[in-house]
């Protein structure tokens, strides 16, 4: 196959804790006034994304990783993940708080979901006066202190706080507890995983008048409960330089604050790489094709490409390998 720089069709999830800002912020094409996540690109079974620009609209991701999955993948990719696409990409709006939930780890995923764990990070878009991340505990806490926080609906005094701002970066290791605060908006990157252990969810009901499904027992033995200060990201921002954020076993982001043209020669990098644009305009381009993206928009440029060029004359965008 030809593979050019691809775009797909954001998956669009209306969320309880959902608001406008996908639609208001980043141009999304919504209607609703609770959509809280645009699914940039999924291998996730029932959430699949499909190409929406070139010769190939309206195939699958998965199509695509059937016909040629180490031309489209890398290798080494393969070699590691087989025909699944190892990571899952989204654009987040809170209007309301997150629930507080963890992840469960590759091990504790496989034997109970058969599922990858869910290791992520967040780049925050957008954040209003004063919003907030939860992410992890303020103290080492005991399993048994944890548990009767939980019967005492005390769990929030044990939580720890951090105040946001544009750029802010957030690596979530498995079994760390977290949420997303309302009025944040950001970038999610993240292992191909839908499995969330809910924990608390400030007792909030759906539109039919239920409350959520928690998972408190499945939690007990998922969670970290020390303190770890290991969560912020401190990363350059030179620019026009591609600038080292996170570097983890499942996806290697970088920063790019571009104001003019950076070609990357990547014949031997065999990964796909993808570009979440954050702010700003771009083309992107390899040797079978041109893309433009905008903000809130995302690309999949092929493992197949020797050369990648992104030109603009003003645009920060997030480069996600494996």
């Amino acid at each position: 196959m030809n593979l050019y720089p691809l775009k797909f069709k954001p998956i669009l999830k209306e969320r309880l804790w959902g608001g406008t800002k996908l639609k208001d912020v980043l141009n999304k094409s919504i209607d609703s006034d609770i959509t809280g996540e645009s699914w940039e690109l999924s291998g996730v079974d029932g959430d699949i994304s499909i190409v929406e620009n070139g010769s190939m609209e309206g195939t699958s991701l998965q199509e695509l990783i059937q016909q040629d999955g180490e031309s489209l993948l890398g290798n080494s990719v393969v070699d590691r993940f087989g025909k699944d696409f190892p990571i899952l990409i989204k654009f987040i709006d809170a209007k309301q708080d997150l629930s507080i939930q963890l992840h469960p780890s590759d091990e504790l995923a496989k034997k109970r979901h058969n599922s990858f764990g869910k290791t992520e990070m967040w780049y925050v878009m957008d954040a209003d006066p004063g919003a907030k991340l939860i992410v992890g505990f303020n103290r080492d806490v005991a399993k048994e202190e944890y548990v009767k926080s939980l019967e005492e609906g005390s769990l929030e005094s044990l939580m720890n706080y951090e105040e946001v701002g544009e750029g802010d970066t957030f690596f979530i290791n498995t079994g760390k507890i977290h949420a997303i605060g309302a009025g944040v908006l950001l970038a999610e990157i993240q292992q191909t995983s839908d499995v969330t252990y809910r924990v608390f969810d400030f007792n909030r009901r759906d539109k039919n008048g239920n409350l959520r499904e928690l998972h408190t027992e499945l939690a007990l033995d998922a969670m970290d409960y020390s303190k770890k200060d290991d969560f912020k990201v401190s990363y350059s921002k030179e620019q026009d330089k591609v600038n080292d954020m996170v570097d983890c076993p499942y996806f290697k982001t970088n920063f790019l604050d571009l104001t003019a043209t950076l070609d990357q020669e990547v014949a031997t990098r065999d990964s796909f790489t993808i570009y979440m644009c954050v702010a700003g305009s771009a083309e992107v381009s390899n040797e079978e094709g041109v893309v433009g993206i905008i903000k809130g928009e995302t690309v999949l440029v092929p493992a197949s490409s020797n050369k990648i060029s992104i030109a603009t004359e003003g645009a920060r965008l997030l480069e996600v390998t494996i």
